[in-house]
Order: structure tokens, then C-alpha cells, then sequence
């Protein structure tokens, strides 16, 4: 029997990941209602960051192998610029490694230089890892398709080995770039006209306007969030409508971010729903304080009445549910009930709801299917290339305005800012204009 300490370094790091996982596992089920809440936090994040770093290891030594191992058995080894790049790429693997551990130590008012340093790094890897995988899968096919593996000369085969990192490394560099200037420029506003069934007439043109995946935290802060602000303010909504994944971070480290907030002043109101990354905070009830103080009313597994500013005879039911996370999590009182959001929602009004998760929207329409707007976000569009693919597949709404059924409609926000990853590729953040028609 092989022992661990004969394993390849990829095989010791896929251990270790599963090890984390098991951990991790473990204390949410049955240390969940034993350890205090603020423990539990640090663990569950503690245990989050070394999992992904662990998983990470695997990427980098094949990383590490592909960028300076190649060369160094190559006359590139002895030239000037060689120790420099080693260097280089050890600083970036670093950098991207420490990433997750910013949301335990660098959360503030303002991001700071160096969680804005290492989520771009960590976006990078992802792509490098992507291209190296690519580009290694398209010669290992041509090696096989042509037959020419084994008669191919030195000098060639080592000129095409070099090529795979070289090229790898430019088209990241290229990318890093493009997605940075993409993710730095204000969110888009889309306006989407959305015919609502049993909407009153008098409430026909009503503006709502849908944020989402703001994630207050390690890369976006105060500054950002005033400018969505503003922007939302200039829109001049009946309703403002916040979607989840507001932040990482718990409330009272990065309440000072939080106070542009308080300048959104919709007739009809602010309304709040949870998030999966609300959740990974464990600081879901301070959160809903937090965002009490600034007018905005969480709606948790509950729903208002939205009545029309010209008769008071006409309205719709807006609910919203808790993320379907808190399940996941054992979070203590927390957790997605539909019955318990729409309580007095009949059919007899139109009802929106708010559900952060697409697959949750889908779940809600399975079981109420005269919902007639369900508003949702969590998707980001993908965010960023290759991550796109993914989320396309592992979603029931990717993104956009789906329609279901006769009467029902299904808008996914791609996200008004980002997830840790300063960068968007294929995607563009948005604040979303919806205008609610009556048939």
C-alpha cells in the first residue's frame, strides 16, 4: 500500500482539501447549536479559506511546473531575467492564495490595496489555470490525432513546450486587463418592461428598481456603494428592491460602508432580502437592524402590500423568502418557507416576489405557480470568464428576463457590483430598471 508521504504533492493537497471538507461538514452539523455565534463565524470562514487554498495547491504546482520548471531546464535557466520571474510568479501565487483570509482580517470602510492586489490575482489564476488546461488538452490531441509525439525532434518539442506557458501567460495578462477596466466602469441601467397579470391599472408604470450582489467587503466599499446610490436616485423609483449578497462582511466591522443606504428614499419603500453570503456572515440579525436604521424593511419570510398612491383599493403582494443557504447552514430560525412569505397572498392580486437564488424562484413556481414576477440575482451572469459556463449550467435562470408559463416572469440580475474578483468578463454589472405594466 502506497503511504501518504509517497504521493504526489497534487494527490497530498486533494487530501487535505478533503479533509477540510469533511471538517467542515462535521461542524455544521453537530457543532452548529453548540459553539457561540461568533466562534462559528471564524470557523465556518477559517475552514472556508483553507479548503479553497487547498483545493488552490493542486492549480499552482501545475502553475509553478508549467511558468519557471519548464524553463529552468532550458537555456532561459542562466539568463538575467530568470530569478526575477520566479519571483514574480511566487508573489502572484501568494497573493492569490491569501485572497480568502482577507474577508478574516482586511474588511474596512474602503478596500484596501492589498485585498484589491490579491482577488486580482485570484482572478487571474483562474484564468491562467483555464488556459494552461486548454492549451495542454489541444496539444496533447494534436499529439495524438498527427502521431508525431514520439518523432518530433529536441529542439521543436522544446520550442512547443515553451509556447503553451508564453501563450498562456499573454492571453491572461490580456484578459486581467479587459476585465479590470470592465469592472471598474459604473453598473449599466437596463430598463425591462415586465406585463404583470392582475396588476391595477392605476399602478400600471409603476418603477421598481433592482440591486443585487453588491458584497460589501475585502474589493468594494463606501465609495462604490454611494455612487449605485446616486444612480438609483437619479432612476426616481416608487420602489427600491435589494436582492441579497448585499456583503461578506458582518455589520458592525463594515457598518461605516453601509451609510450611503440611508439616502434611498423610494414613496413606496426600500425592501431587503437575504442572501447566501448573508448568511456565511452569521450576523444576519444585526444586518436586519443595520438596515432598519436606514429605512430598509428585510423581508423574512414575509410580505406587505404595496398599495397604489392613487386609490387605496389597488395593490399587488411583493414577498420576499430567506436564501435557501440558511437550510444548508442550520441557520438557527432562518431558512426559505413559502407558505409562511405569501400568508394572505391570494390569486385574486399579483404577486412579486423576491428570492435571491434562481433554483429557489424555480422551487417557488413549482409550488405557487400564480406568482406573477419572481426577482432574483445570485448568478452575476457568470462574473467573469470561464466561471461563466458554470454558472450557466448550474442554474435554472442564468440571466435576464425568462417568462414561464402564461402569466409568470422570471428576472435575473447580473449583479450591480462583484464578487471579491474586481474583474468582469462576458458580464456587465447592472442596475435594473423594471417597469411593471398592467394588461
Amino acid at each position: 500500500m502506497i503511504s501518504f508521504k509517497q504521493l504526489p504533492l497534487e494527490a497530498k493537497a486533494a487530501v487535505a482539501a478533503g479533509v477540510v471538507f469533511f471538517f467542515m461538514m462535521l461542524s455544521r452539523s453537530y457543532l452548529a447549536e453548540q459553539l457561540e455565534l461568533r466562534t462559528r463565524r471564524w470557523l465556518l470562514r477559517l475552514q472556508m479559506a483553507l479548503f479553497a487554498n487547498a483545493l488552490m495547491l493542486i492549480g499552482s504546482l501545475h502553475v509553478w511546473r508549467s511558468t519557471v520548471t519548464t524553463f529552468s531546464r532550458s537555456s532561459a535557466a542562466s539568463s538575467f531575467c530568470f530569478m526575477p520571474w520566479k519571483i514574480a510568479v511566487f508573489m502572484f501565487l501568494a497573493l492569490a492564495h491569501s485572497s480568502f483570509f482577507t474577508l478574516l482580517f482586511l474588511v474596512a470602510e474602503e478596500p484596501y490595496f492589498f485585498s484589491l492586489a490579491a482577488y486580482t490575482c485570484l482572478g487571474a489564476y483562474i484564468i491562467l489555470i483555464f488556459f494552461l488546461f486548454t492549451l495542454g488538452s489541444v496539444e496533447q490531441a494534436y499529439k495524438f490525432l498527427a502521431g508525431r509525439g514520439s518523432k518530433a525532434g529536441t529542439a521543436n518539442k522544446n520550442s512547443r513546450t515553451a509556447m503553451k506557458p508564453v501563450l498562456a501567460v499573454v492571453l491572461t495578462v490580456v484578459l486581467t486587463i479587459v476585465g479590470l477596466l470592465n469592472a471598474s466602469q459604473p453598473p449599466t441601467v437596463n430598463s425591462v418592461e415586465v406585463p404583470v397579470h392582475k396588476l391595477p391599472s392605476s399602478m400600471n408604470n409603476l418603477k421598481v428598481v433592482l440591486l443585487s450582489d453588491i458584497h460589501l467587503g475585502p474589493t468594494v466599499g463606501k465609495t462604490k456603494l454611494a455612487m449605485i446610490v446616486r444612480m438609483v436616485k437619479a432612476l426616481k423609483p416608487d420602489i427600491t428592491v435589494i436582492v441579497g449578497d448585499l456583503t461578506d462582511s458582518e455589520a458592525e466591522v463594515i457598518r461605516p460602508a453601509v451609510e450611503p443606504l440611508g439616502e434611498l428614499n423610494s414613496p413606496l419603500g426600500t425592501y431587503f432580502v437575504t442572501g447566501n453570503h448573508e448568511y456565511y456572515t452569521s450576523d444576519v440579525s444585526n444586518w436586519f437592524e443595520l438596515l432598519k436604521s436606514f429605512n430598509i424593511q428585510p423581508l423574512h419570510n414575509e410580505n406587505v402590500k404595496i398599495v397604489s398612491p392613487k386609490s387605496t383599493d389597488d395593490w399587488f403582494c411583493l414577498a420576499g423568502v430567506d436564501d435557501i443557504e440558511a437550510d444548508v447552514l442550520r441557520y438557527s430560525g432562518h431558512g426559505m418557507d413559502l407558505k409562511k412569505a405569501l400568508r394572505d397572498c391570494s390569486s385574486e392580486h399579483a404577486i412579486v416576489l423576491l428570492a435571491h437564488q434562481p433554483i429557489a424562484a424555480k422551487w417557488a413556481l413549482q409550488e405557487r405557480p400564480d406568482i406573477n414576477l419572481i426577482l432574483s440575482g445570485h448568478t452575476h451572469g457568470g462574473q467573469m470568464f470561464p466561471l461563466n459556463a458554470g454558472a450557466y449550467f448550474l442554474n435554472p435562470f442564468f440571466v435576464g428576463l425568462y417568462k414561464v408559463g402564461q402569466n409568470t416572469f422570471v428576472y435575473v440580475s447580473p449583479g450591480t457590483m462583484y464578487f471579491g474578483i474586481p474583474m468582469r468578463l462576458g458580464s456587465r454589472a447592472e442596475i435594473t430598471e423594471i417597469i411593471l405594466r398592467s394588461p
